[in-house]
């Protein structure tokens, strides 16, 4: 299956056919379409190939009155199935997923879905952007099997959201040579005010179909574990910006992402403690 995918990458990212048909996946309108089909009730057909296909543990999730393929996609789970870590010192995950630690210094460029980014280009704001310089960049990637919603990571207040539609470019920024094309993924990302970890940046990616992000609050007053938002199917990545000095991540973490290996965690599981309350 990697050999597959590997084959299908190198395909759309690195032959002029390849790249057509990228273009045309990319797109918005193909997008919406596709996000129509998957909130209609024609798409409900899909729920048990799904269920059955990633193994997925139904009776953990309140599944009774599934209407279409995007309600079960953002299952709600059963209250006893996630504990949040209540003590305030420490870090929790804000999703299930699998993840991967980054000390960032200078030009670091992260690998998130089929596309590449700085700091910089992930958020597009410079002075933002710089406010993390010598911090810890979290990516959480989701799977399909993945619960795929997720929850605030302390208590405190959060701006506005800043949406960032995803686009294709045919040529590469300096910085990411690696890629034939670059291709921009549609994001969402806000400043959360902690009480124990700073001004933490969280921004949640959307896939290769423009991805649905759906948050529920613009400004707000915010508690630890409290549900922040949803995925809908094609969108499945939240990384977690943190200033220098505010937050204290076990080097197992960064170790593990250096050799290239994720490390699965869980909504609400302790990740790491707030620098200045150790």
């Amino acid at each position: 299956m990697e050999k597959q995918e590997s084959f299908a990458l190198r395909f759309l990212y690195h032959t002029l056919v390849g790249r057509f048909f990228l273009k045309g996946l990319s797109s918005k309108s193909l997008s919406k379409v596709c996000g129509k089909f998957l909130d209609s009730k024609m798409s409900k057909f899909l729920i048990p190939l799904f269920i059955q296909k990633n193994n997925i543990p139904i009776d953990d999730y309140y599944h009774e009155d599934f209407k279409c393929f995007n309600d079960c996609f953002s299952r709600k789970i059963k209250e006893d199935k996630r504990l949040i870590d209540s003590t305030i010192n420490h870090l929790i995950s804000p999703c299930d997923g699998l993840l991967s630690a980054y000390h960032i210094k200078g030009d670091l460029v992260i690998p998130v879905k089929q596309s590449e980014y700085s700091i910089f280009s992930l958020l597009q704001n410079k002075e933002l952007a710089n406010k993390y310089q010598d911090g810890v960049c979290l990516v959480f990637r989701l799977c399909v099997h993945h619960y795929h919603r997720y929850c605030y990571m302390d208590s405190g207040k959060k701006g506005k959201n800043v949406y960032l539609s995803g686009k294709l470019h045919t040529v590469r920024p300096i910085a990411l040579e690696s890629r034939a094309v670059f291709l921009e993924n549609s994001r969402e990302y806000t400043v959360l005010e902690t009480d124990h970890f700073g001004n933490v940046t969280q921004v949640e990616v959307g896939a290769l179909l423009v991805g649905k992000i759906k948050n529920y609050h613009e400004k707000y007053a915010f508690s630890r574990g409290e549900e922040k938002g949803m995925f809908l199917y094609g969108g499945s990545t939240i990384i977690l910006l943190f200033e220098k000095d505010k937050v204290d991540i076990s080097e197992k973490y960064f170790k593990k992402t250096e050799n290239n290996e994720e490390v699965e965690v869980m909504l609400g599981e302790m990740i790491g403690l707030s620098h200045k309350l150790k």
